[in-house]
């Protein structure tokens, strides 16, 4: 082997300095002018005595200092030759510093803020949400948050995702707008990687909301996400993370451990639409009690209320609707009424804010000439029609399944190359296959669409989402079209993916718009602000238990007549059920309620008249 010779050392030493970055070579252009000055200054005092100063080494010192630094002073020396010789050799060398360290310096601040712009410094923050991820949901979680945080002086949301910080930063401003005392700090990073993650300090952060990328295999990025978490040293808050696909639940259980709130979206989903079917108006119900505008579901504590029974509870507030109780074996929703409260319960509210709740002075006066206790007539067998094909279909109809009465029939109608497949073990649904382009009236026409009481319409799976919308809205404008043409009436339910595309669907006046996006953005809102809420949503969209029906007001209250919204509450106390609003049908079609109401005022007496309907909370 070459022995290494002293030059190769020094110089390969003398790189690795350099390459230390701006600071380094500020020091070696400082050594640099400290070695020139002296140099020259030693020559001054020893050519030229007379002319280098009267002050002796310093004066010289700073005579040629001053000659370095400003070279332009040359201009006006006088002196011999040998002394003019060695201030043009400072002012020369001075030249050659300045212009290095200007050059040193601009390079370091354009690097400082490439650094800035590419978002790797740390966040500073104390109980901020960090989110992990960039989706379309990015934008409902952030408006939702800055709502929820509209009265707090100091919060913040940080944002960790591998897209450059100034695009995500332009994209929330022009997509969400003024975020008021809410601080949005976008960083660029990998959440799948750890050292990534120390920038968002974890450690003091509130809640941690992990997305599912528009991507191939979302749920890998998310598992991947959620095991990065796991692994990392140090604590991390409660994380709320949304799942695309029911089958890696449990991989994401797994992967995220006890502190993980997990979101089915493909469940959740499946399951709004099918409630929606069936029910007009469910889905703009849930999205009332998902968003923070209005009412928002509470938890807390009431040790005025211990002993007490749940009917009784259900008339204590008088700003806020009691839904549940939150006891230590879990959440049960619209229990019996004979249920007594416990000191360590919660009570589940419907409220506006939570500091606006307030207990009842006393006992609220019904109008018990007005509560009348009629009974639905039981239904027969439904014909519901099925336009298009997606992934989430199988689990459409198999919770359809669950609700319809025996005999009833499904024929989906579709040119997907998967529709009507694992469809294996169905109990009341007749499942019938059909060929056709929902987007071609003459296609529709053929199907007899006025037979059937339901519709509902997919969106493809096979086209990106704005393009699968857009050939929902021409589907939806068929169906009213042929509705207003032919004089049939059945319900409308439609999926879409973009918020931004109901106001151009609420033309069709469909019955029910469900905006996946939207939904599990609104969803893993509220989580982050309490993930313990995941139980009860959880309870509200599983068919166990109690769960939101819109039934007609007459079974309830004699329309025609004005009656108060204790009244209503009293009436559906007597059938063991929860009222939380209604919905009238004069308003049905004007956004953004279309005429839900829920938590109303209790003070204020309404008329209503067949067609509208009474919230409640009941079991099949």
């Amino acid at each position: 082997m070459a022995k290494t010779t002293l030059r190769a050392r020094l110089r390969y030493w003398f790189d690795n300095t350099m390459a230390k970055g701006t600071v380094a070579l500020i020091g070696w252009l400082g050594l640099v002018s400290f070695a020139l000055i002296l140099v020259i200054s030693a020559l001054a005092m020893w050519i030229t005595p007379g002319e280098a100063g009267t002050d002796g080494w310093p004066g010289a010192l700073w005579l040629i200092l001053m000659r370095t630094l400003s070279p332009g002073k040359i201009a006006s020396d006088t002196g011999t030759a040998p002394y003019l010789a060695l201030m043009l050799a400072a002012s020369l060398g001075g030249i050659f510093i300045v212009s290095t360290l200007v050059g040193v310096l601009s390079s370091g601040f354009r690097s400082k803020i490439e650094e800035l712009r590419k978002g790797r410094s740390r966040v500073i923050e104390r109980g901020h949400i960090v989110i992990l991820g960039w989706s379309e949901q990015v934008f409902t979680i952030v408006s939702e948050l800055v709502k929820a945080h509209a009265s707090q002086r100091h919060s913040a949301i940080a944002i960790l995702a591998d897209k450059d910080k100034v695009s995500m930063e332009d994209a929330i401003r022009d997509r969400v707008g003024d975020t008021g005392r809410t601080r949005v700090v976008c960083r660029t990073g990998k959440p799948t990687e750890p050292s990534d993650l120390d920038l968002l300090s974890l450690e003091t952060a509130r809640c941690v909301v992990v997305l599912s990328p528009q991507r191939d295999d979302p749920d890998a990025h998310v598992i991947k996400t959620l095991l990065a978490l796991t692994k990392r040293a140090g604590h991390h808050p409660p994380v709320v993370a949304a799942i695309a696909s029911s089958r890696n639940m449990a991989a994401a259980r797994l992967a995220g451990g006890p502190a993980v709130h997990l979101v089915d979206s493909e469940d959740l989903i499946s399951r709004l639409i099918v409630q929606s079917t069936r029910q007009s108006g469910m889905s703009v119900i849930c999205m009332d009690l998902l968003d923070f505008d209005g009412g928002e579901i509470y938890l807390r504590r009431e040790p005025a209320l211990a002993g007490r029974t749940y009917g009784e509870a259900l008339h204590a507030y008088r700003t806020a609707s009691v839904i549940g109780l939150r006891r230590p074996d879990g959440v049960v929703l619209n229990p019996p009424m004979d249920t007594v409260i416990d000191p360590a319960d919660e009570i589940a509210m419907i409220a506006e804010d939570d500091s606006l709740i307030r207990l009842a002075d006393g006992a609220p006066e019904t109008d018990d000439r007005h509560i009348v206790s009629v009974s639905a007539s039981a239904a027969g067998p439904e014909r519901t029609l099925m336009l298009g094909w997606n992934e989430r279909a199988p689990k459409i109809i198999r919770h359809l399944d669950a609700y319809v009465p025996p005999g009833s029939v499904l024929d989906v109608a579709s040119d997907h190359p998967m529709a009507g497949g694992d469809l294996v073990g169905l109990a009341n649904l007749k499942v019938n296959v059909k060929e056709c382009d929902t987007t071609d009236r003459f296609a529709l026409e053929s199907l007899s669409v006025g037979l059937y009481q339901h519709v509902i319409v997919l969106s493809d799976d096979r086209y990106d989402p704005h393009h699968a919308d857009t050939r929902t809205l021409m589907t939806l404008l068929q169906l009213r079209d042929m509705q207003r043409t032919l004089g049939d009436r059945y319900s409308i339910v439609s999926e879409m993916h973009d918020e931004n595309n109901r106001e151009l669907a609420e033309v069709t006046e469909a019955d029910d718009i469900v905006i996946s996006n939207t939904v599990i953005g609104l969803l893993l809102a509220q989580l982050a602000e309490n993930p313990y809420l995941s139980q009860v949503f959880g309870h509200l969209f599983d068919p166990e238990g109690s769960e939101i029906y819109a039934r007609p007001v007459e079974e309830y209250v004699t329309p025609g007549v004005p009656v108060t919204f204790p009244t209503l509450i009293e009436s559906a106390r007597r059938r063991g059920q929860t009222a939380i609003g209604y919905r009238l049908s004069e308003q049905a079609t004007v956004p953004p309620h279309f005429g839900v109401v829920l938590n109303p005022d209790r003070s204020r007496a309404v008329t209503f008249r067949k067609g509208d309907h009474v919230i409640v909370l009941a079991e099949g």
